[in-house]
């Protein structure tokens, strides 16, 4: 089957070519997504992701140009969404490396630094907020919108996407001491 065959039968959605155009053109999209990643895991889940963008938007394929050209627009637009968030979540890590417990006059003493922490373990507790505060909280610290812009966006007021970021710092804060007490006394054990 020729490329134009395999388009024509993947917007039909036929498994069968679908697999056939993975199968050709996975080992060069691969490449690229090593290429911006530098991380082979990463870049097979960007390859996994890619396919199934490429297959749910082959349809707004016109044969103008060529289809690899349109496949490697793809890949390289979802690699460079990752850098972005991946920038953003080293920000945060940046920014909030060091949370306060209380706003203190003397807030040396109730530093908490989540570096004695790792990444991973940081985002799983994000992930693990409440609906609102996760979403408010990664509006504001990873897509770097205003208290403003997140109350448009869901229907909400200012003073509620405010106190819904206090609320997860404040939580976060919370699950981050309790994990650093841990730390501390296993090595102190």
């Amino acid at each position: 089957m020729d490329d134009s065959q395999l388009i024509s039968a993947c917007k039909k959605q036929n498994r069968d070519a679908q697999r056939a155009l993975y199968e050709r053109f996975a080992p060069v999209m691969m490449s690229v997504c090593i290429r911006y990643c530098g991380d082979e895991d990463i870049a097979r889940d960007l390859l996994h992701d890619g396919f199934i963008r490429v297959f749910t938007q082959i349809g707004s394929f016109t044969g103008k140009g060529s289809f690899e050209g349109w496949l490697r627009r793809i890949f390289v637009n979802l690699a460079l969404e990752n850098y972005r968030k991946e920038k953003r979540k080293n920000l945060f890590l940046e920014e909030y490396g060091q949370m306060y417990i209380n706003e203190s006059e003397d807030q040396a003493d109730d530093l908490l630094d989540i570096e004695d922490i790792p990444r991973e373990v940081v985002f799983e507790m994000i992930r693990n907020l409440p609906t609102g505060y996760r979403t408010v909280f990664n509006l504001y610290i990873f897509e770097d919108m205003s208290h403003k812009e997140i109350a448009e966006e869901l229907g909400i007021n200012e003073a509620a996407s405010r106190s819904q970021f206090f609320r997860a710092k404040t939580l976060l804060k919370k699950k981050i001491e309790a994990m650093l007490e841990k730390n501390h006394q296993r090595k102190v054990q």
